[in-house]
């Protein structure tokens, strides 16, 4: 009974179709050569690159040119004068005593961040209406500047928003803008009104990306919220607090808008920047204010070299 089945299956083997050959496995693709594409991260950066140097390249390399000239700002024709202008500048005292108007900035600059850090650990947990509050605080940031100096104007002139209040405690009225020994502790204000928001959006940032985990060894040790912010927090936002700083530093020495609005720079409120616009555009002297802008600039990159030297940016390691 069993052969048949034998021979029908034997039958049946023959019938079917031959296994096909194998196919060897592919081997490695060859490498391409990257020496022949050397130029693709170039084609990205052309388009930046070519801005850069429109807009800043060549407008610092005419500055500098103007700089070592006479040019009126309207005449065709400029002589060449050396290093006559930088000597001019530095021989005018004068020039110069409008860097202690700056001091009432960096002033508010540090009553700025203090702030900032505040309001960026309170809103970073758990609080009621957070978004509500950092949308209120980031929102003078995001308002024109010369509106800004319009707002301010009303809300410092004699009898306005401030003298009412002020009037509703008792205290009587005060040129806030007409008095010299008021008017930049009035603009200082403004400036930390404006800009609080955003060194608190930077700090919020900040504080969000660090790990969890060290709150809660924080809490298990019983550390304290000041604690807290002293040993977890402000250790890891360091290099923000730095940025911070540095950007604090340089806007207070090339403050422009507010006291050019409200003030116009009178009443011992002018700035070395107010300074530089009145030499080229009312006196005249284009050349001279070019070089005050770039003595302005070399200090802007001496304050913040010598920032980056006493206080280097130590590694921080969360974990």
């Amino acid at each position: 009974m069993s052969t048949p089945r034998i021979a029908s299956r034997t039958r049946r083997a023959r019938t079917l179709p031959p296994d096909p050959p194998a196919v060897p496995a592919p081997g490695p693709r060859p490498h391409r050569r990257r020496g022949n594409r050397w130029f693709t991260p170039w084609l990205y950066l052309l388009t930046p690159l070519a801005l850069l140097v429109a807009f800043t390249g060549l407008p610092m390399a005419a500055l500098l040119g103007y700089s070592f000239t006479d040019w009126d700002g309207l005449s065709p024709t400029q002589n060449f004068v050396g290093l006559d202008n930088y000597s001019d500048l530095f021989s005018r005292p004068q020039l110069f005593q409008v860097f202690w108007v700056s001091l009432f900035y960096l002033a508010a600059s540090a009553v700025q961040i203090c702030a900032a850090l505040y309001f960026a650990t309170v809103l970073s947990f758990n609080t009621r209406l957070r978004n509500l509050f950092k949308g209120i605080l980031f929102f003078p940031y995001l308002i024109n500047g010369v509106a800004i100096g319009f707002v301010f104007l009303y809300f410092f002139q004699p009898g306005g928003t401030l003298d009412t209040v002020l009037g509703w405690l008792g205290v009587g009225p005060h040129l806030w803008l007409g008095d010299p020994d008021l008017v930049n502790t009035s603009l200082a204000g403004v400036s930390v009104w404006r800009f609080m928001g955003l060194n608190m959006v930077l700090f919020i940032g900040a504080i969000q990306s660090i790990p969890p985990q060290l709150y809660e060894a924080a809490a298990l040790d019983g550390a304290t919220k000041w604690q807290r912010f002293r040993y977890v927090i402000a250790p890891s936002i360091r290099p923000i607090i730095s940025l911070s700083v540095i950007l604090a530093v340089s806007g207070a020495l090339s403050v422009f808008e507010i006291p050019f609005i409200m003030t116009g720079g009178a009443n011992n409120s002018e700035t070395f920047v107010i300074q530089t616009i009145k030499l080229a555009f009312n006196f005249n002297k284009t050349g001279l204010a070019s070089a005050a802008a770039l003595v302005l600039l070399g200090f802007v990159f001496l304050v913040t070299w010598l920032q980056r030297r006493l206080f280097p940016d130590e590694r921080v390691e969360q974990a």
